[in-house]
């Protein structure tokens, strides 16, 4: 299984490393080496790598659902309500008992950017050094594999199913949210028809208006479409853990020719910095082709964010096509959301996104609803 050979890899790098174990609380580390997710984190859950064995520390809420699907070698169970044999009644006492259980090596690895100050506090004061293993997950998980560009192929399939029920449904009176509604009618049947017994999770966003499309990151409401809004619709879909994202800018009645200027200048930026990704590129160079077509445009004091972003198991993940990433080269396998983005007061936001995944001679859509201003004003 492919956990297995991630659990592998990672032991392998621990034993270069020098480290004897290492704790990961990060929830997508743990369903990326594990293939356990869960809905809820609020009662921590906990895996401990070292060279012998895996495990995974639960709440016992949490007990059947790890020993149906998590590929570890052992899990550990804490309760939260009276029992009769066991003691634990917290993961604390789990980390004591593994660490007590330890070598002689004093080094033991977590995720520092996702672990609790408190259990890193906890695990010196039982005399051992803390060092960071997060970074070496995060570049695991830049080169997919097979199973997994073939899962984000199929997330790309229904993405594109919602994103057009959504946008078929756009007219003067309907709230944001019941548009959004529309398109996830449909992807629960398209995914119900095509993947059953699927884990499916989803996020969309569909901010309207002059004011509110310039929020790139806000969560639909209850206004409703008017003649001459603008709107940047925004999907994600998850199946079976792995995810593809496309937005599409939508405008509704009569525009400016400010706004298709705007329009097009997103449109081609997007485009410019899709023909450009390839193996053996600079992260930094695709965030900077897709940055000079809205210099060119007088566009550029209002792209505000990175062209893209990682994308997998998490909504947002490394590694990301910055202005900035100049040491990230881009590899064959690794999928990015490309999304360069202007948002003008006044005027309103424009983004298209797709996700891509990287070849070895350039990329490949796994998103492909239309981008063109025709096809796109309603």
């Amino acid at each position: 299984m492919e956990t297995q050979k991630r659990i592998s890899t990672f032991k392998e790098y621990l034993s270069h490393k020098n480290i004897s174990g290492a704790f990961i609380l990060n929830q997508d580390h743990q369903f990326y080496l594990s293939g356990f997710k869960a809905i809820s984190y609020s009662r921590p859950i906990v895996i401990y790598v070292n060279l012998q064995k895996s495990s995974m520390v639960v709440p016992g809420l949490e007990e059947v659902h790890a020993n149906e699907v998590a590929n570890v070698d052992e899990i550990y169970t804490y309760y939260e309500h009276p029992n009769f044999d066991k003691k634990e009644t917290n993961h604390f006492q789990f980390i004591k008992n593994i660490l007590e259980e330890n070598n002689s090596n004093s080094i033991i690895g977590v995720d520092l950017s996702f672990t609790p100050g408190e259990i890193v506090r906890f695990i010196n004061n039982l005399g051992f050094e803390v060092v960071d293993i997060g970074e070496k997950i995060e570049e695991m998980r830049y080169i997919k594999d097979d199973t997994e560009k073939e899962l984000m192929k199929e997330a790309g399939k229904l993405v594109n199913v919602a994103v057009k029920n959504t946008i078929n449904t756009i007219q003067v009176g309907a709230t944001e949210m019941e548009i959004d509604a529309a398109g996830n009618s449909a992807l629960f049947a398209e995914t119900a028809k095509k993947h059953p017994n699927a884990m499916l999770d989803y996020f969309v966003m569909s901010p309207s208006g002059l004011s509110r499309s310039i929020m790139p990151h806000v969560f639909s409401n209850t206004r409703k479409i008017k003649d001459g809004d603008i709107i940047i619709h925004s999907r994600q879909v998850a199946l079976n853990g792995y995810r593809a994202e496309l937005e599409r800018t939508i405008i509704v009645g009569d525009h400016t020719k400010e706004q298709k200027k705007a329009f097009e200048s997103a449109r081609i930026a997007q485009q410019v910095a899709l023909d450009y990704i390839k193996p053996g590129v600079k992260a930094s160079d695709v965030d900077k082709k897709a940055r000079e077509v809205f210099v060119k445009d007088g566009f550029d004091k209002y792209a505000v964010h990175r062209t893209g972003h990682g994308l997998g198991v998490s909504s947002h993940e490394k590694p990301f096509l910055r202005y900035d990433n100049h040491n990230l080269i881009l590899e064959e396998g690794m999928v990015f959301s490309v999304e360069p983005g202007i948002y003008i007061p006044n005027v309103g936001g424009f983004r298209h996104s797709d996700t891509v995944i990287v070849t070895s001679n350039g990329c490949e859509l796994t998103t492909d609803y239309s981008r063109e201003l025709k096809d796109l004003n309603i």
